[in-house]
């Protein structure tokens, strides 16, 4: 009985320890059961809050159990043991529970982000201002959690801010396109020219597609080869963009030119075309619908027109607008008129006209000699 308490006692570190780790495996487990049933209820409303902390803090929690489990027995082992090692384990344990706090508060910030541009909950945000929060909140989380670990450490956090505020004047000297990179996304945030999805393009430079994603960085677009651009976000504080995605109509203007013999008719092909306008279902009556004869050409009648579309889709335009110019052409032939086309007019003489023109032109020069007095 002596040998078996001695050795308990002498071993009992052991026992401490593994009584630790079984008492974190049934809280591990009794936690789980209650996380799938919160989770399970949370399904059931349509806050998508509860859902995004759920799932946010399933496994932050579940390794936090083990890690506050793993720390308690070793310093349950610290009792029989003076290894340097063991001194740090309270600061070990610090810094993990900093990491734990911080992947929390990401994925966190990432479920409600999915959430709200997914408009889950009824309250869709616009992608590009989600994505800009989201990073701010993200790399704030990340900045505050490595001053905390610095801290649980033992360095001085003032130290440590004073020491980058002069190292922020450097940095900023050698990296002065990164910051113009940051401050350009930045603008882009906030004034929000284009969003994800907008077809932009730059009267300025060769940037046309479609924007695909917006970094701290770069944008980039997608342009309608197929190729990725990588725009740094510097350019667009100095050039102007365009951007057809919010278009509220698309225009048709176009000329037509009908023969000289067809001036009687003008009149009543453009009122039957400006009727056909006023009354089509995808012109946009509350825009401006304009069908007027406008100039005698060199060798036409020119009339045109000059209307929007309902729709802004680039197929559907195309459509709306070839049915439109059949529509004219169909109005034009019932009138029994044509469209003219370039013509040159070219007069030949006779011989007899070309002598007898001949004989004038003499004669006048004749007239025109000075007589002696």
């Amino acid at each position: 009985m002596d040998a078996l308490l001695a050795l308990m006692e002498e071993y009992g570190w052991v026992f401490r320890a593994f009584g630790v780790l079984l008492i974190a495996a049934l809280v591990r487990f009794v936690v789980g059961r209650l996380l799938t049933k919160a989770e399970s209820q949370a399904q059931r409303t349509t806050n998508e809050w509860d859902d995004a902390l759920i799932n946010a803090a399933r496994k932050p929690l579940f390794l936090g159990i083990w890690v506050m489990a793993i720390s308690f027995a070793v310093d349950s082992m610290n009792l029989q043991s003076q290894a340097e090692v063991f001194g740090l384990t309270d600061n070990l344990r610090d810094i993990a529970v900093v990491w734990l706090l911080i992947w929390f508060a990401v994925n966190f910030t990432q479920n409600v982000e999915s959430a709200y541009v997914a408009g889950r909950n009824g309250q869709k945000v616009d992608p590009t201002t989600a994505a800009a929060v989201g990073k701010l909140l993200r790399a704030t989380i990340v900045i505050t959690g490595v001053l905390m670990a610095m801290q649980a450490l033992g360095f001085s956090i003032s130290g440590v801010l004073a020491l980058g505020g002069v190292g922020g004047i450097a940095v900023g000297f050698a990296a002065r396109s990164l910051l113009a990179n940051f401050f350009g996304a930045l603008m882009i945030f906030l004034d929000r020219p284009f969003s994800v999805g907008d077809w932009v393009r730059s009267p300025d430079q060769n940037i046309e597609g479609t924007v695909e994603a917006i970094g701290w960085r770069v944008t980039m677009i997608r342009t309608f080869d197929q190729r990725p651009l990588y725009v740094p976000n510097s350019v667009f504080t100095e050039i102007s963009v365009e951007n057809p995605s919010r278009m509220h109509n698309r225009r048709i203007n176009e000329t037509f030119g009908l023969r000289y013999s067809d001036l009687p008719k003008m009149q009543a092909i453009v009122d039957d075309i400006k009727e056909m306008l006023t009354t089509h279902d995808d012109i946009d009556q509350s825009r401006t619908l304009m069908v007027n004869f406008v100039t005698f050409g060199a060798s036409s009648l020119d009339f045109f027109i000059y209307t929007f579309t309902k729709t802004t889709d680039w197929s559907t335009f195309h459509q709306v607008k070839q049915d439109v110019l059949l529509r004219i052409a169909d109005i034009v032939a019932a009138h029994g008129a044509e469209f003219a086309f370039p013509t040159q007019s070219l007069h030949l003489e006779t011989p007899e006209v070309l002598a007898g023109l001949g004989q004038s032109v003499s004669a006048q020069q004749s007239s025109n000699e000075p007589r002696d007095g």
